[in-house]
């Protein structure tokens, strides 16, 4: 099994446009029939060191946000992928998984769906394949979580994303960095980058499908991936 060739394209495409790492995913609304659509950053593919064709998709969130709970109701959801520098498009579909906190009972809802046999592994095998790796995912999230700006970070000291905002003074108190707090740190820093870290989820997307198309070439090009038994990935010419 080797790395499918979609993978292989974006990795190619951030190392020549490094900044182009914002893709659009869509989620389903449990509650009215309607996708949920917001822009995510591509933090960095995990693949299973046993397993290269099962490469996974990693992003970031709050884990009060309402994409949460769309995605626990139904966890299938699809990304576009727009690289301008290449000219190409990548449409992703997969199965996503939230990982927050440990002491976050979501936490051990995620870990009992990857080491139970309850028929959901088949769509969660790239997840799966690092389950049997005994795969630190933690230290995945605090090695993320202190790879990001402090700016960044400060976001998820705020009140719920999304909740009303009653007087635009009230955003005046929110930290606008933080940074991991040192021995000789107040006990503010330290709350404020507890809070965050508490807050701070990862989302991962076990990609089943990708659709490539191909618009800096001529003729164009589009090709639809299809993941299939063992890990192997089918494909197929399509017209653009």
């Amino acid at each position: 099994m080797t790395t499918p060739r979609w993978v292989i394209a974006i990795k190619n495409a951030i190392a020549d446009y490094e900044k182009q790492t914002v893709f659009q995913l869509a989620s389903i609304d449990p509650n009215a029939p309607l996708p949920q659509v917001r822009s995510h950053v591509l933090r960095s593919f995990l693949t299973p060191p046993n397993a290269p064709s099962l490469p996974l998709i990693v992003t970031t969130t709050d884990i009060r946000t309402p994409k949460i709970s769309q995605i626990i109701s139904n966890p299938h959801v699809q990304i576009a992928y727009w690289i301008d520098g290449t000219q190409q498009q990548f449409r992703i579909a997969g199965r996503a998984a939230v990982i927050p906190s440990p002491q976050n009972d979501l936490y051990k809802q995620f870990m009992h769906d990857i080491l139970t046999s309850t028929g959901k592994l088949e769509s969660m095998a790239g997840i799966a394949a690092l389950a049997t790796n005994n795969f630190d995912w933690e230290k995945e999230r605090i090695n993320i979580f202190k790879s990001l700006s402090g700016h960044m970070k400060a976001t998820w000291c705020r009140p719920v994303p999304g909740s009303l905002l009653s007087n635009q003074e009230e955003a005046n108190k929110w930290p606008v960095k933080i940074h991991e707090p040192t021995l000789e740190g107040s006990d503010e820093e330290r709350r404020n980058w507890e809070l965050a870290l508490s807050n701070f989820a990862l989302l991962i997307v076990d990609p089943i499908e990708c659709d490539f198309l191909e618009l800096g070439v001529i003729p164009n090009r589009r090709t639809k991936f299809t993941r299939i038994d063992n890990g192997h990935w089918a494909e197929e010419a399509l017209v653009p």
